[in-house]
């Protein structure tokens, strides 16, 4: 009982808390009121979203631990989660117009983003194999069901029992990881794993595949991104901005922090693995979206890319914090990239209803020149053209491979990244040159200015990239 009242504890979990009460008091709301509730929910949803970052961002600075080292808040999970929660909220905002017109008001969705969040600020902060489990639980479950939200539509519906299956199996791998890595160790604690590990045995080194399933899964990466294409054209647009943001962030976080922290003593034996599945996940976003007519289905194969990319700077930042810090930069611009691409998707909307098709944008600069040029400044920075701030992030990331003597990898990184310019700019060109499609309705406010944002954000992050840049490696370093 005193275990579970350790306020110093409940200090630390403080905005997982306020996201879960606030949860229950919005389903409530929504139980009682019924769907019409549903944006005064969404208003109230972004409003603790806002509150819980708030909060993250007034606690004291350096490392706090809680329930025995189960829960880590340091630097590294403060940059993460203020990353989710903004990816999350954004999301909100953005499906403004999808709970009112395509999913009928249901309330539910922005009350199962709030404990997908809370489930992923669990996952950022998780400092041994329960902790991630239980993150990775709670954030899966609820997107298993905001996959398939739009239940009177059978891509929906097929969206989210795809993602549901594979998603349980990937979580029982993951958890027989955890038992192997258990057994062989003696304990589930990072940093006793990392004491215990550091000759290493056959048997830990199945533990940790297994384990690195689960990550590769959740982050959807090769060979593990079989649900992706199918679940983000299947899902609802929002829903598919949502998962394309947010909860790779955490997936991401617990990878780099399980890998760094818990493994130091067998870094071949990881670092092998990232390198192998990052190549195969730039190849496969490289030439896997050359083909594609549907936009979502093309965003899905661009952000197994990116995963790839990112897992560059983890497989150099074995030795040093500029890999990790090369990941978080990449994952803060991926965000930033991301859901400004997604508002411009889910604007494309005429009157009979959305529209997913690529050549639906032919002639955009003609119809809607802003939208155009914000979203070729996506496209162009997608592609790691200079002085985007996609630019950048790749920088970033190969700069760390050189360092770390990965050049191979780092060479790969380039020329699959020449290669996938070809189809980002292709969308440029068919905005740009092809003859206009029929016209797009007026794009809603909220849209717009999260495109605007966005927009700005990685057009002049060339400008004054330090804040970023430096939030990041101080929080790269507190993991070593």
């Amino acid at each position: 009982m005193t275990d579970v009242l350790d306020l110093p504890s409940l200090q630390t979990i403080l905005p997982e808390l306020i996201l879960v009460l606030g949860a229950m008091v919005l389903l409530m709301i929504g139980a009682v009121r019924g769907d019409s509730a549903a944006p005064v929910i969404s208003g109230l949803a972004i409003l603790l979203l806002v509150a819980a970052g708030v909060i993250l961002a007034m606690q004291p600075s350096g490392k706090v631990s809680a329930f025995h080292g189960s829960f880590v808040l340091d630097d590294y999970a403060r940059f993460l989660k203020i990353l989710a929660l903004i990816g999350s909220a954004v999301a909100i905002l953005m499906s403004i117009e999808f709970l009112g017109a395509v999913a009928r008001q249901r309330f539910e969705f922005p009350v199962l983003i709030l404990l997908s969040t809370a489930g992923m600020l669990v996952l950022v902060s998780a400092a041994d194999l329960i902790a991630v489990y239980l993150g990775m639980e709670l954030m899966s479950l609820a997107l298993y069901v905001i996959a398939a939200i739009d239940r009177d539509n059978a891509r929906s519906s097929e969206a989210g029992l795809k993602y549901f299956v594979l998603g349980a199996l990937s979580s029982g791998m993951l958890l027989y990881g955890c038992s192997l890595i258990y057994g062989f160790t003696g304990t589930v604690s990072f940093a006793g794993i990392a004491a215990a590990a550091k000759a290493g045995s056959l048997g830990l080194t199945f533990g940790l595949v297994f384990l690195f399933v689960g990550f590769c899964f959740k982050v959807s990466v090769v060979p593990f991104h079989m649900w992706t294409p199918d679940v983000y054209e299947g899902a609802p647009t929002p829903v598919t901005a949502f998962f394309a943001a947010a909860p790779k962030i955490a997936g991401i976080a617990v990878f780099v922090r399980a890998s760094v922290t818990a493994f130091p003593g067998i870094v071949t034996q990881w670092q092998q693995i990232i390198v192998i599945v990052s190549i195969l996940s730039m190849a496969l976003g490289a030439f896997g979206a050359i083909g594609q007519t549907n936009i979502k289905r093309l965003m899905a194969y661009s952000s197994i890319g990116h995963m790839g990319y990112a897992l560059i700077g983890l497989a150099a930042g074995v030795a040093s914090a500029d890999g990790v810090k090369s990941v978080l930069v990449y994952m803060a611009i991926y965000l930033a990239m991301t859901l400004g691409t997604f508002a411009c998707i889910i604007a494309m909307r005429r009157a009979d209803g959305p529209v997913e098709k690529i050549s639906d944008l032919a002639g955009l600069a003609r119809t809607k020149p802003m939208m155009a040029f914000f979203l070729a400044m996506m496209m162009f920075s997608l592609a790691g053209v200079p002085p985007l701030a996609g630019f950048f992030a790749k920088l970033y990331v190969f700069f760390a491979a050189v360092k770390a003597g990965l050049y191979t990898l780092a060479v790969i990184g380039v020329v699959t990244s020449v290669v996938g310019a070809y189809y980002y700019l292709s969308i440029v060109r068919i905005m740009y040159f092809d003859d206009p499609a029929p016209q797009f309705v007026p794009m809603r406010p909220e849209l717009g200015l999260v495109l605007a944002v966005t927009g700005l954000f990685v057009i002049l992050f060339c400008v004054y990239p330090g804040p970023l840049v430096d939030a990041a490696g101080a929080a790269a370093q507190s993991l070593f």
